[in-house]
């Protein structure tokens, strides 16, 4: 496939890396010489320096022969006109555009977007997809990471292994024996920044990150056996008054039922602004780092402090803050990821990457075949999918220890009908099965194959 990356800032390099990696033909476009330039340095694609909206720079990245242009700059002006360059001129199926102000996002204007307006196939907003991941992360108390996939009928759960983990230097063959109400499928294991796909005999040690896959229903249970048995947060502080803080505290009005949330800005006007978007929302102004605020906010009975400021220390150095003075959970948003093996160590339980999460979002609409939702695992982990078995799959009708599937794939669960089943040896996959699978970066052309519509099926 042939795509354009209209933007090599950290979004536009990481999903030109990941392309690249999955041998796509990949052209990215920048103005900045010392952005094109880290990008030749690093990447095996084709790069041109320019403004990705004016039609002669796609014109030099061949946009008429692209399969997708994905503008990800830093100015949402840029991207949206790149992409209506690329519709009215090179006619190029597929456009996604990053875009952050939120006047462009109005529901009253959403027809801006439609196909006779301003043709843009898929709308990012970070600061929305951010709010929804940490929203996400406070129904499953403990765990670093929740993805919700089939519609909700199945977890992917992240969770640190600590000193009082049950499972720990059990061989994960041994845990239905040890544990026989259990339902879960261990896919992943981040031990030392590598990446481990499991097999049978492997064990899970103390510092370890592991990702499972569980019936929705079953997760309580695999966090009490992982050693996580932490309250749900009925009261939260969000640290940080924009849109992401504004938008987080709005899911949570919303989605969360019960629960109470308290901002702390420190910006008089965004205070104001966030107190005049949330009327029934507590607004403090002040600094999350001054513990007479925080005790204002109700630290000692909070069970989570969200910290979502524009500022990488402010977010790390407010959540340790708060834990000290009785916050029970800590989550940061953090986008240096040279810090981010450093966070977990220091206290912080649960780090979110802005540009992990977008790049995710982004690269949901890359995936070919029968494959209906993707979701990146941290940075360059791995991916976890779903994709439907379809009549003429290869994998129909056989059990999984006789499927010939690619080094670095994990099945994680297989939905039949509504009912959730954990796959073992024996299981057996077939037609209309939904399935979901943890594959490693290398994996992903071949299971995109495997997944693919067969012309015999039509």
């Amino acid at each position: 496939m042939r795509v354009i990356v209209c933007g090599a800032g950290q979004v536009g390099y990481h999903i030109a890396r990941q392309l690249s990696l999955e041998n796509h033909d990949v052209t990215v476009i920048d103005s900045s010489e010392d952005n094109i330039r880290a990008v030749n340095e690093a990447l095996d694609v084709q790069t041109i320096q320019g403004f990705a909206s004016y039609p002669d720079i796609q014109e030099q990245a061949n946009a008429g022969d692209a399969n997708m242009l994905i503008a990800v700059t830093q100015s949402d002006e840029v991207n949206m006109v790149a992409c209506q360059v690329a519709h009215s001129l090179f006619n190029v199926p597929t456009k996604l555009a990053r875009v952050r102000n939120q006047s462009y996002l109005k529901p009253i204007w959403a027809d801006l977007f439609s196909r006779d307006n301003m043709p843009i196939d898929v709308i990012i907003s970070p600061e929305l997809e951010v709010a929804r991941a940490i929203s996400r992360d406070l129904v499953v108390p403990g765990a670093f990471d929740t993805i919700p996939m089939v519609g909700g009928k199945v977890r992917v759960i992240g969770v640190r292994c600590n000193e009082n983990c049950p499972v720990v230097n059990t061989p994960l063959r041994q845990l239905t024996g040890v544990f026989p109400d259990l339902h879960i499928v261990v896919v992943g294991i981040i031990r030392d920044g590598q990446t481990i796909v499991p097999s049978a005999d492997e064990r899970m040690l103390v510092g370890d990150d592991v990702y499972f896959v569980a019936d929705n229903e079953h997760v309580p249970r695999a966090m009490t056996v992982f050693g996580h048995e932490e309250r749900q947060a009925r009261r939260i502080i969000i640290a940080g008054g924009g849109n992401v803080g504004v938008f987080l505290a709005q899911l949570v009005r919303d989605e969360h039922p019960g629960v109470n949330a308290r901002i702390i800005e420190a910006n008089r006007e965004g205070a104001e602004r966030a107190a005049r978007r949330l009327p029934e929302t507590t607004v403090i102004n002040g600094n999350a780092l001054e513990p007479s605020i925080l005790e204002e906010a109700g630290v000692g009975v909070t069970e989570a402090i969200v910290a979502v400021t524009n500022d990488d220390e402010t977010n790390i150095l407010g959540s340790l803050l708060a834990k000290r003075h009785g916050a029970q959970r800590a989550i940061a948003l953090v986008n240096n990821t040279n810090y981010s093996p450093l966070i977990t160590t220091l206290g912080v339980d649960a780090v979110i990457s802005p540009r992990a999460i977008t790049a995710s979002t982004i690269l949901q609409h890359v995936r070919r075949g029968r494959i209906s939702a993707v979701h990146s695992l941290g940075e360059h982990l791995g991916e976890m999918m779903e994709a439907d078995i379809l009549e003429s799959s290869s994998l129909a009708g056989l059990p999984l220890r006789e499927m010939d599937l690619p080094e670095g794939v994990m099945l994680g669960a297989i939905v039949r009908d509504d009912e959730v089943i954990t796959p073992r040896s024996n299981t057996i996959v077939n037609k209309g099965d939904r399935v979901v699978m943890f594959v490693r970066p290398s994996a992903v052309r071949e299971i995109e194959r495997l997944f693919a519509v067969s012309l015999e099926f039509f």
